[in-house]
């Protein structure tokens, strides 16, 4: 069942990017080009359930001012969904700074917060922007279950490196080849794993995966409600692989007015870590986007 799965997923995957073929080759390039000037902003979101919560809170927030909007949601992983932003299908979508930077410049070294929103500003291709990035993150973690943790005496990342070759790593199949990911791990840690298993994005597949033994070593996010559940270890990343994660909206620079900026920048500010971590968890109890994006939205009083 899971590995249908994920062949499906790559198949969309696929599917999504040969619909982009201006920017299958070299997205990072390209430049946004010129989209129709309609009123709508289209939000578009990743393939997880947190991105799709924040595209429907800054959907909800942008129509309780009076703005025409419209949400293309789960729509995949960075490599589909940054070429939808700059061919203009999408106009807005929440993203997570480091990654997004890393994304963008692959040399890329900031870390602390106003580093990596400085250096993601001055990395966006023309066309493209940034609004202000909120207190609240939500970053990728190394986890591991704590019987392994105990077995291997691991508190760090680092602490891995004796222990590497012994075990699985999970992660989302793009984690292969990623900087923040397989990649870094090697070069930063020195860390080779017994093997690399494709999974979900941080989802049910990599969290069954972890609990049941198929990995021992598994890619998470810091907000994930499924951590604390299941007693994982969140192995300290002591060589600051993952920069920080303070979630961002970012637009289409045709798309910014007063009011969206305004409007955006007071869910930033309203928006933390905390919160993320209560709201998650009320979607692992199979509550609705819009049930739980309206709560949110009405409790500070923004829509």
């Amino acid at each position: 069942m899971a590995t249908n799965m994920i062949k499906a997923a790559s198949a969309l995957a696929l599917l999504a990017l040969s619909s982009f073929p201006a920017f299958a080759n070299d997205p990072l390039s390209a430049e946004a080009p010129a989209r129709a000037d309609t009123a709508t902003i289209v939000v578009g979101s990743a393939d997880f359930p947190e991105s799709q919560l924040l595209a429907t809170i800054y959907a909800k927030a942008l129509a309780a001012k009076g703005m025409a909007t419209d949400t293309k949601l789960n729509i995949g992983s960075r490599e589909v969904y940054m070429p939808a932003l700059l061919d203009g299908s999408i106009d807005l979508l929440p993203e997570y700074a480091g990654a997004t930077l890393s994304y963008l410049d692959k040399n890329a070294t900031a870390h602390s917060p106003a580093d990596v929103a400085a250096a993601l500003k001055a990395a966006l291709p023309k066309g493209v922007s940034m609004l202000t990035p909120s207190p609240a993150q939500d970053g990728d973690i190394l986890a591991v279950t704590k019987a392994t943790a105990e077995k291997y005496k691991l508190k760090t990342i680092e602490d891995l490196k004796p222990h590497a070759g012994e075990l699985v790593l999970g992660g989302p199949p793009e984690w292969k080849t990623r900087k923040e990911g397989v990649v870094g791990l090697k070069d930063l840690y020195g860390l080779e794993f017994r093997s690399f298993k494709a999974l979900d994005v941080g989802g049910p597949l990599t969290v069954t995966a972890l609990a049941n033994g198929q990995v021992q070593a598994a890619d998470l996010f810091s907000t994930d409600p499924a951590i604390a559940a299941n007693d994982f270890v969140a192995l300290e990343d002591n060589k600051n692989l993952f920069p920080a994660q303070n979630i961002v909206p970012v637009i289409a620079t045709p798309k910014v007015s007063d009011t969206v900026t305004k409007t955006l920048d007071a869910v930033s500010a309203a928006l933390t870590t905390e919160a993320l971590i209560k709201m998650n968890g009320r979607l692992a109890d199979h509550e609705s986007f819009d049930v739980v994006a309206d709560e949110w939205l009405a409790e500070h009083k923004l829509k």
